[in-house]
């Protein structure tokens, strides 16, 4: 999916100011060694008479034109008067030169019509942006995951694994996940008690693609819900910001909704839920979901189509262990 149009726009304006900016200290520059330097301004001067009347024969007169290799040495003997005076007078070769912010597509995003790695590091900034994930994820991704967390010492019954084997094997399919992104079109849903981790790996599912520069919209159900409630009663909203909301939700690359299970559970966030999840297994965008509730307990809370869709569609990660937060604020006294 990558940026909106708005996004995009967004960042090209950013470009726009980028070189307005750098435009104006140049010539800031050049009025500062103008008064200084007076031979300097005459100098610059006859480069643009001598590229103006270049310019002007070649569309009035062709054959009166200087001959190119005429006109490159004239120009290239200016421009060394040019340099020899800024440096007698303590200043760069260069500093009367173009700035560029970058300097390999000159502050416009492209190379060649393809994107620049500038562009496209705007767009991952921009993606971060829109994700409610920017700080997190600092903190939160595959280089932090710590297995030392996970019991290894007794075996879980019900997975005939200890907790670390089993973390270990939800981490490699949140990998196998990642990698396979944009072919695969899985769905996740990760449910174990609270504090087990299942937020972190949602994070680093997270951050992944969007050093990618796939669209990842993070949400708590709460927050969902109160999102879709306003875009279905909120008279404040006009019909295109509604409009744009629910794309977002329901069109990004990836959308992860933690916390199931803790809004207010009714017939309206039922039918929300069953749409949102609905529509985007039409459209084979992915989705993560994390809950605290219980195999038994999602059957009971939500309809039957819901279970049955998150059960048809979704790779069931139960994680088990003791409470992460728990032990890291024991450790940090």
């Amino acid at each position: 999916m990558g940026l909106s149009n708005t996004q995009y726009r967004d960042i090209m304006y950013k470009y726009d100011q980028l070189r307005l900016k750098n435009k104006r200290i140049v010539a800031a520059r050049y009025e500062k060694l103008f008064n200084k330097i007076p031979k300097l301004k005459e100098i610059q001067n006859e480069i643009i008479n001598l590229s103006t009347n270049q310019a002007r024969m070649e569309l009035l007169s062709p054959d009166e034109k200087l001959d190119e290799q005429t006109y490159r040495e004239k120009k290239s003997q200016l421009v060394s008067k040019k340099i020899e005076l800024l440096t007698k007078n303590g200043y760069p070769a260069d500093y009367l030169s173009p700035i560029y912010s970058c300097k390999d597509c000159m502050d416009t995003g492209y190379i060649d019509n393809k994107p620049c790695h500038c562009l496209k590091q705007y767009e991952i900034n921009s993606l971060y942006a829109n994700s409610n994930l920017s700080d997190i994820l600092e903190k939160e991704n595959f280089n932090t995951f710590n297995q030392d967390f996970y019991d290894n010492s007794h075996i879980i019954e019900n997975l005939s694994l200890t907790a670390r084997e089993n973390i270990l094997r939800v981490r490699d399919v949140c990998l196998d996940f990642v990698k396979h992104f944009d072919t695969a079109y899985d769905n996740l849903i990760f449910y174990g008690e609270t504090g087990v981790g299942k937020t972190f790996l949602t994070h680093c599912i997270a951050k992944e693609l969007l050093d990618t520069s796939h669209t990842v919209v993070y949400l708590t159900s709460l927050k969902l819900f109160d999102i879709l409630e306003s875009c279905k009663f909120d008279r404040d909203l006009s019909q295109t910001q509604k409009n744009a909301s629910l794309s977002y939700l329901l069109s990004s690359d990836l959308l992860i909704i933690d916390d199931l299970g803790t809004e207010l559970n009714n017939s309206f966030t039922s039918s929300q839920l069953y749409h949102c999840i609905d529509t985007r297994l039409t459209n084979h965008r992915s989705t993560i979901i994390s809950t605290n509730l219980s195999f038994d307990d999602l059957r009971e809370r939500y309809s039957e189509r819901i279970f049955s869709r998150i059960t048809s569609n979704y790779t069931l990660l139960k994680i088990t262990g003791d409470d992460i937060r728990l032990k890291k604020a024991i450790m940090q006294h």
